[in-house]
């Protein structure tokens, strides 16, 4: 059988592997809450905090969806075009022209542009975030976290193309084979190590005071049968006014790290409720599940990746000979960006269900539905989130439940447990 067959082959089994998972480990049982309990939660929400959290949403929206447009057209424009081939070429130049400097330096030079030319919606963004109080960060903070981000992304990203495109070059049939191991074990090792090597990088975090709250969280983690390593509060404040937690590693390097945002707006109880959500993803081993089927599907991408990018039509378009050379960097990207836009809604679905999973688990952990839903009051209130967000906008790319769909989920619990 030839590579190209294999790669069939392997693109079919790593298909169903994960469908299974996601089937097995992603609980699609669990129906939002009726909608005519959900608008009755969204009438007993503030008037004011309603139109107020819309208007915001509203101005947001044309930046959003502006950016992933212009991300997708500079993508297609660098990808389908001889452009990104010129550009990674002109980029590995002054270092001798050689594989190394085009794969590395061409490969950045090709996300750096894609990133500058977006960086303006991304000044609005945060032009509106600061006009309405959402942002607590001045420009030059602004500006710092960015270089960071550029930074981190440069260093992840120098390693990724090196070791890419050192397999494509000993082993120019089969590299796709050593590629897709490659992703996988990347998502794997990033899942441990983004908690401590990158997250530290834009936030401080330190250790919860000893009192009451910690002790009924450490508590409250021991009964719930789940190890953490700590509970730690990030300085969120620096930068945002808005509140969140969540549980980030595996193993050793899982902990709770909660917004210090958080313990200044909301009751010890509304903490209590937002950790044991967190506790309901440790629990439900949510990270593994989620580096399990990012690890499948960083595999699978690249298997498509080869069969596609060897399409002679595709490589006619980018101005070059074979996929797996680091002129054809842009193409990948365009290909990437593309699968991005199309599977969103499928992820943003998987984490919706992950989401009411957590919710769920906070509820019968507690036993409170009454703090959760005060709960997601102050957190649509803060955040300003818009409590019933429009339809489509919602099924493409919401994470979460909305309010008003986690509101009504406390009042069924509440109806179910007699409280």
């Amino acid at each position: 059988m030839t590579p190209r067959g294999w790669a069939v082959l392997t693109l079919a089994g790593l298909a169903v592997a994960l469908l299974v998972a996601g089937a097995l480990l992603v609980p699609w049982h669990r129906p939002p809450a009726p909608r005519a309990d959900q608008l009755a939660a969204l009438r007993d929400l503030p008037v004011d905090q309603v139109a107020h959290s819309r208007e915001f949403r509203a101005a947001l929206r044309p930046a959003g969806w502006a950016g992933l447009a212009l991300g997708l057209l500079v993508a297609v424009a660098l990808g389908l075009t001889p452009l990104g081939s010129r550009l990674v070429e002109l980029a590995g130049r002054p270092f001798g022209g050689n594989w190394i400097a085009q794969a590395v330096l061409g490969g950045l030079a090709v996300v750096l542009v894609a990133d500058l030319l977006t960086l303006p919606l991304a000044a609005w963004r945060q032009t509106l975030l600061t006009r309405y109080g959402l942002s607590t960060q001045g420009w030059a903070g602004w500006t710092a976290d960015l270089l960071k981000s550029y930074a981190v992304s440069a260093v992840i990203g120098a390693l990724a193309l090196l070791g890419f495109y050192t397999v494509t070059r000993l082993a120019p049939r089969w590299w796709w084979a050593f590629g897709a191991a490659g992703a996988a074990g990347l998502v794997v090792l990033l899942s441990f190590v983004l908690p401590v090597l990158v997250e530290p990088v834009f936030n401080r975090f330190t250790p919860m005071e000893q009192g009451p709250l910690r002790t009924e969280l450490m508590g409250m983690a021991a009964r719930d049968g789940v190890p953490v390593r700590d509970v730690l509060v990030a300085d969120a404040s620096r930068r945002t006014r808005a509140v969140n937690a969540y549980v980030s590693g595996l193993g050793p390097t899982r902990r709770v790290v909660v917004y210090d945002t958080l313990l200044r707006e909301a009751t010890p109880a509304e903490v209590t409720s937002v950790v044991a959500h967190e506790l309901g993803h440790a629990k439900d081993r949510d990270v593994w599940t989620g580096t399990l089927t990012g690890a499948l599907g960083a595999a699978l991408a690249v298997v498509v990746l080869y069969l596609l990018g060897s399409a002679g039509p595709l490589l006619r378009l980018a101005g070059v000979d074979s996929i797996a050379e680091p002129r054809a960097f842009p193409l990948l990207i365009a290909l990437v960006t593309v699968a991005g836009l199309v599977t969103a809604p499928v992820q943003a679905l998987v984490s919706r269900r992950v989401e009411v999973r957590a919710d769920a688990h906070a509820l019968a952990l507690t036993g409170d539905p009454a703090t959760f839903e005060a709960m997601q009051r102050r957190l649509a209130g803060v955040n300003l989130a818009d409590p019933d967000p429009p339809r489509w906008e919602y099924l493409y790319s919401a994470s979460h439940p909305s309010t008003v769909e986690r509101m009504a989920a406390a009042r069924a619990y509440a109806r179910e447990a007699g409280r």
